[in-house]
């Protein structure tokens, strides 16, 4: 049985530490390690900051130049649709071969022709259309060319109309023919 002495002691007692591990309960000259960053590792984070900012500026330019080029396309797209429309739009067929020249708003000048072929189907047209689009902020010009046929009777001469009318009702009777 235990004595009135051992009683008043604790069982298990934690030994006294000191050093790096040592807790900081005690006076200020015992509070020797205090835990913070070196000045390398200060060092380490700034680099790493530094490099994660250039990427990410660079990044960011990039993406602001693409929305450049992207407006500036838009712009030549718009213009060249305008110039098509143009084309399409006039009944005449030799002024629709000389083209047209039109500034825009914002003092780009858009200039456009023609080369329009007959086909061998009434009516319709080859047209090799080509749009230049000179931009003053450019250090080039933009130029398009385009091939497409188009469906326009106003264009047609009228004695070529009735030709290729007769040629086509001669092929489809001769198809009609040879499947009887």
């Amino acid at each position: 049985m235990p004595g009135p002495s051992t009683a008043l002691r604790p069982r298990f007692s934690a030994p006294v530490r000191s050093g790096i591990g040592a807790t900081s309960r005690g006076s200020p000259a015992t509070q020797r390690f205090v835990r913070g960053f070196t000045l390398l590792e200060v060092l380490c984070a700034l680099v790493v900051f530094a490099m994660a900012a250039a990427v990410l500026g660079g990044a960011y330019v990039n993406v602001l130049n693409a929305y450049h080029r992207i407006g500036g396309q838009v712009r030549n797209d718009d213009d060249l649709r305008f110039a098509r429309a143009a084309l399409l739009a006039e009944p005449d067929l030799k002024k629709a071969e000389e083209g047209g020249r039109y500034s825009t708003v914002d003092g780009r000048t858009v200039q456009w022709e023609a080369v329009i072929e007959p086909t061998t189907v009434t009516d319709l047209f080859s047209v090799r259309f080509t749009c230049q689009i000179d931009d003053p902020k450019a250090s080039t010009p933009a130029r398009v060319e385009q091939v497409f046929r188009v469906l326009r009777p106003t264009w047609s001469e009228p004695a070529e109309r009735d030709k290729l009318r007769a040629e086509a009702q001669k092929r489809i009777l001769e198809l009609q023919e040879k499947r009887r």
